[in-house]
């Protein structure tokens, strides 16, 4: 199957995909445009909680696949993300207690494909990405997922720590990956499961580890000390597995 990327130039182009509905991972505006048209756009952007980057019309230039940008340039998603409710009510159509996958600013979108080819192997019932600071749902994320994310629903957030609170009263337990946590083949990971991944240099952040009731170490006996986010994204899901198969 193909992929397509949407890149999508123009005030007017930007102002429509806006109105379809189409959703915009990210916008870039070049600095010091001020007109209607880009009041308008700026607008929609904040209506739809769009990351928005302010950049010289050089940047822009080089952004460009047209060369009529207009001062504006939308990077569009390749797929439309679910929302959170549409995570649970897949949990609920199996009779299943729901597995989540949050993400916490995954921004290598080939380490974001590769996690959702994951959740969706282990049986996770969706995924839960924030929108800022993380690779969106481009061509090269459906590539690598294998073809997983038609089957298993991303979900954007504004704040992945609120999102974990939200969840916590529709009874989920989340677990996190760091290496100062417990082990985790000593851990209880039935039930209602969120498992989150952080960052691939920084692992889970300050807040979002924080709200988290277990955090997970994975034992590691080589010469480094760290695995790929999306590695350990999969030995954490598997353990997941194995205990909700017992």
């Amino acid at each position: 199957m193909r992929y397509e990327e949407f890149t999508i130039e123009g005030r007017n182009a930007v102002i429509e995909a806006y109105r379809s509905g189409k959703p915009i991972d990210k916008l870039f505006i070049q600095d010091g445009c001020q007109d209607g048209p880009i009041m308008t756009i700026k607008r929609e952007a904040k209506k739809h909680d769009t990351p928005v980057k302010f950049v010289t019309k050089e940047r822009l230039d080089q952004f460009s696949e047209t060369g009529k940008h207009q001062g504006v340039i939308a990077y569009a998603a390749a797929y439309e993300y679910a929302e959170v409710e549409d995570i649970l009510e897949a949990a609920r159509e199996k009779g299943e207690a729901p597995f989540i996958f949050v993400l916490d600013n995954i921004e290598d979108p080939h380490n974001l494909g590769a996690i959702i080819r994951t959740a969706n192997l282990a049986g996770a019932h969706g995924v839960i990405v924030p929108k800022n600071r993380a690779a969106g749902l481009t061509a090269v994320v459906a590539r690598t997922s294998a073809g997983a994310l038609n089957f298993t629903p991303v979900a954007r957030v504004t704040n992945i720590a609120k999102t974990i609170e939200e969840l916590k009263k529709e009874g989920i337990w989340f677990v996190c990956a760091d290496m100062g946590g417990t082990r985790m083949y000593d851990l209880n990971l039935k039930g209602p499961i969120g498992l989150v991944i952080g960052n691939e240099g920084e692992g889970v952040g300050r807040l979002v580890r924080e709200k988290c009731d277990m955090i997970a170490s994975i034992p590691m006996k080589g010469n480094i000390d760290s695995l790929n986010a999306s590695v350990a994204a999969g030995v954490l899901a598997y353990e997941i597995v194995r205990q909700r198969l017992q």
